[in-house]
């Protein structure tokens, strides 16, 4: 069985990319350079190690009671201490006193989220979207409508 060549006498296998043809031209030969693509996620990460290295070094105090009760923990959750003023014991008011470290305990965990999501700010997650062709905000089908807190267009 022999491959007979269409009767308009073209060559199918031209329109064919050629097997040497590198990755971007198969994608359109725009913007898409996967080395820098690497390059960034691989400073991303190293900025990421180091905030989080900074945040688990800071210490933070969870206050409570109006400073009676106060926790001191690391950004590694490592708690640390707890210091109790004498005045904030009560035999009488234990229920008080739980309510207090509890308290001082939230306040200092809450401190730990700001301290991280600080620490996170300086990452440059724009650029990587950038290396992608996505810009901040971008719509994926390029009508320049607005997008829900979903993602979607809005109806109407």
């Amino acid at each position: 069985m022999s491959a007979t060549p269409p009767p308009d006498g073209s060559d199918p296998a031209a329109d064919l990319p050629d097997a040497t043809a590198s990755l971007s031209d198969l994608l359109g030969g725009g913007g898409f350079d996967m080395g820098a693509l690497l390059e960034q996620a691989m400073e991303m990460q190293q900025q990421l190690v180091e905030a989080q290295s900074a945040a688990a070094e800071t210490v933070v105090e969870g206050h409570a009671g109006g400073g009676a009760v106060r926790i001191r923990v690391t950004g590694a959750f490592e708690f640390e201490s707890v210091s109790i003023a004498p005045s904030a014991v009560d035999p009488d008011e234990v229920e008080l006193l739980q309510d207090l470290v509890l308290a001082a305990l939230r306040d200092a965990v809450d401190q730990i989220g700001e301290l991280q999501q600080t620490s996170m700010g300086g990452l440059d997650l724009g650029a990587m979207s950038g290396a992608l062709g996505l810009g901040a905000g971008s719509d994926p089908d390029g009508d320049d409508e607005e997008l829900d807190d979903d993602g979607e267009e809005p109806a109407g």
